[in-house]
């Protein structure tokens, strides 16, 4: 805890940023920087039910993970949301032949829809509070069909001292800021694995498991 402290007290009067303008100005080196991840993206659709045929990707970005979704599910149809327009559009470039379908919103305020196979959400929701997630895990089991998947792939917090170190900075940012709760901006406040097991539960899952972690991206697989 004493390194991120230390980290933090580096960023201390760096600003926060708005979410959309944050990805849309390194939306060019993106791909890059997330390539620590590729194992955890290569992995993830062994996670998924062996029949998939519609798939909700929350907080897509440039898609990195479709490449083996599609790969193991060549003619499935899949439905992005994202806040961020580049980062869509550059996703779009890549896969121009395949059932796609993008969404550019905000995921909490867009209606999902019923029916879905499995929704994936990947290196997304660790910015957002437990109150908020627990909203958004309502709507998420309720966009699936019976017996669907949530498969969530995310950065999570080591211990409670962690995740509350970060809520609380990410608040005394917006504060100084007057930037108001509603607000989507980009720092990291991941939640403890308790906590996101906790929330799924809540939310009407029948089964909540962690099944994964590589290099710090922890795979929950839920089951409706």
């Amino acid at each position: 805890m004493e390194e991120l402290r230390s980290w933090l007290e580096t960023q201390r009067e760096i600003p926060l940023e708005d979410m959309d303008g944050f990805f849309a100005s390194r939306v060019k080196i993106y791909d890059e920087h997330m390539s620590l991840w590729k194992e955890a993206y290569r992995v993830l659709p062994d996670y998924l039910p062996e029949k998939v045929d519609t798939i909700l990707d929350l907080g897509i970005g440039t898609g990195l993970e479709l490449e083996a979704i599609y790969r193991k599910f060549p003619s499935v149809s899949v439905t992005g949301i994202d806040l961020s327009r580049a980062m869509l559009d550059e996703l779009e470039r890549k896969y121009p032949d395949r059932k796609f379908t993008a969404v550019c919103g905000d995921y909490f305020e867009e209606n999902f829809g019923p029916d879905y196979d499995a929704v994936v959400s990947v290196e997304s929701l660790h910015h957002f509070s437990p109150i908020e997630k627990g909203k958004l895990y309502h709507k998420i089991y309720h966009s699936l069909k019976r017996g669907g998947t949530f498969l969530l792939c995310d950065y999570i917090a080591c211990c409670e001292e962690e995740e509350t170190l970060l809520a609380e900075e990410c608040m005394r940012k917006k504060k100084a800021q007057g930037i108001s709760d509603g607000e989507l901006v980009h720092f990291d406040t991941p939640l403890t694995l308790a906590r996101e097991l906790s929330l799924l539960r809540a939310a009407g899952f029948v089964s909540a498991e962690a099944v994964n972690s590589i290099e710090g991206a922890t795979i929950i697989v839920s089951v409706k």
